[in-house]
């Protein structure tokens, strides 16, 4: 035996064969039979007959098209089977009987057993687990550190049973957060190694996604000194007699008070890990800070991935999607062959021949394998010609100039542009910059940050062009802020100034 309470193997081989009707032929004919069993338990009958069972698979027909027809299923057999299994439990109910033939033959009745339910509620839960739920609680702090402050005051005041209900809390508090960061992770795991996610659909929530994360990062730096502080206080208040308190309130019926008191400093020790732990040892929550920007930068690297994947109009993966397409679709084998040539340039070898320049210094009893190699150009490889077979002149080169002078007044007047829209740049302050200004700011900044140096940010930065001279001074603790048509443009640690140059004027 595992323990008192613990199942040996033949205990663990009941709880697994509760899943056996997952893996049935029929699974899904086993699965919406047990859901209407669950419709009939939400409406407070727990106990079916053969015929309402068959009411209750109907009623989930009107509803759900993807039900399968109840006028098909065996529903004998189908209980009986759940019933081997243990997922339900059969008993007879005499007195639904009307006549002495009816009481002698029985009838059946059917509900679900305890471990049967909760088998049947696991597979519902994976069934409907999706990205929707996979989401960071960023207000989850606040209650930390409000029950925290009355842990503190109910520990002082030696209300047990306030202590228990507090320490309660916060284990299933941090459990939560631990379980949603865990599957919100894993789900930017999967969104950024699955192929199925449509760009589209990632380009439409990135903003949502990377705001969502910034609010968590913001919250859990704020929260987290004021957590380790107010777990500090808690434990000034008496860490044992706080202990005690719990494992006296605790209700376990079966847990020995050893094993509450065991159980709630294992607890403690596992809350103070992640709030306050001892030492310079980083806490779970910094440790969740670390992983929150690094799930940013996996976002941008996402977004800059995809970016680029649609620069051409038409993604990697839609490409290879109607390559597949025409592969599927070709109409025989030599078809099927022409487009894979076509499409991969692997066609049939080309042969040359090619004799030695001194014939006689080779033996004609040799081997190709024994014989050195002759020399091959590089022409005679790639187009089948000997080097020389052509006119011996170079190509004519093609010069259009009407074309050479539209794009030369494209870019004079793509210049002036830009600097109107950098000589509107003097006055941003409390201004709304359009494209075109917006446009010409961004190129000044690449222009200074490009010459930032590694680990300096107290050097001011300046870049001059376009008639205007931007300047960048180092401002720690503060941040500028231009208003633009698409947004904010925040600048962290750098005041911004936009100043005339006349030595930087554009020439016409």
């Amino acid at each position: 035996m595992a323990g008192s309470f613990g199942l040996d193997d033949f205990g663990v081989d009941d709880r697994l064969r509760l899943f056996s009707y997952v893996n049935a032929d029929n699974r899904v004919a086993y699965l919406w039979l047990l859901r209407a069993f669950e419709s009939a338990r939400n409406s407070y009958q727990v106990v079916l007959h053969t015929s309402e069972v068959q009411a209750a698979l109907n009623g989930l027909a009107d509803v759900h098209p993807e039900c399968p027809d109840p006028a098909t299923l065996e529903l004998p057999r189908l209980l009986d089977a759940l019933v081997e299994w243990g997922v339900l439990d059969r008993s007879q109910d005499g007195a639904r009987a009307a006549t002495l033939a009816e009481y002698r033959n029985r009838h059946s009745v059917y509900q679900f057993t305890e471990a049967g339910y909760r088998a049947h509620r696991a597979v519902e839960s994976v069934l409907a687990a999706g990205l929707d739920d996979s989401t960071l609680s960023r207000l989850v702090f606040a209650d930390l550190l409000a029950d925290l402050k009355a842990l503190r005051d109910a520990n002082e005041s030696g209300d047990a049973e306030e202590v228990y209900r507090k320490l309660n809390r916060l284990d299933r508090a941090l459990a939560d957060v631990a379980e949603r960061a865990a599957r919100f992770y894993h789900m930017l795991g999967d969104l950024g190694r699955t192929h199925d996610v449509r760009p589209e659909v990632f380009l439409n929530h990135k903003d949502a996604l990377l705001a969502h994360l910034r609010d968590f990062h913001d919250e859990l730096q704020r929260y987290t000194p004021r957590l380790r502080e107010a777990v500090a206080e808690a434990e000034a208040t008496g860490l044992e007699r706080m202990i005690e308190a719990a494992a006296e309130a605790d209700d376990r019926l079966f847990a020995t008070p050893a094993e509450r008191l065991a159980d709630w400093r294992r607890r403690w020790a596992g809350l103070r890990s992640w709030l306050a732990p001892a030492g310079d040892a980083p806490s779970e929550a910094e440790r969740l800070g670390g992983a929150t920007m690094a799930a940013i930068g996996d976002v941008l690297a996402l977004l800059r991935r995809v970016t680029e994947a649609r620069r051409g109009g038409v993604s990697r993966e839609s490409q290879l999607r109607h390559l597949a397409a025409w592969f599927t679709g070709a109409g025989s084998e030599p078809a099927a062959h022409a487009i894979f040539e076509v499409v991969f340039g692997l066609g049939g070898p080309r042969h040359a021949g090619v004799a030695y320049a001194d014939p006689e210094a080779i033996a004609g009893r040799l081997s190709w394998w024994d014989a050195p190699a002759v020399e091959l150009s590089r022409s005679l490889v790639q187009s089948g010609r000997m080097p020389g077979q052509g006119n011996g002149r170079p190509a004519r080169i093609d010069r259009s100039e009407t074309s050479r002078r539209m794009l030369r007044e494209r870019q004079v007047a793509e210049e002036r542009r830009q600097a109107d829209a950098a000589a509107r740049l003097v006055a941003i302050e409390d201004v709304e910059l359009d494209d075109a200004q917006a446009g010409a700011l961004r190129r000044l900044l690449d222009i200074a940050l490009s010459a930032r140096t590694a680990g300096r940010r107290d050097t001011p930065l300046a870049a001059a062009a376009f008639g205007v001279r931007l300047t960048l001074t180092p401002c720690p603790g503060r941040f500028s802020t231009v208003v633009t048509r698409s947004g904010r443009l925040h600048l962290d640690g750098y005041e911004l100034s936009v100043t005339a140059a006349g030595h930087t004027a554009v020439a016409a």
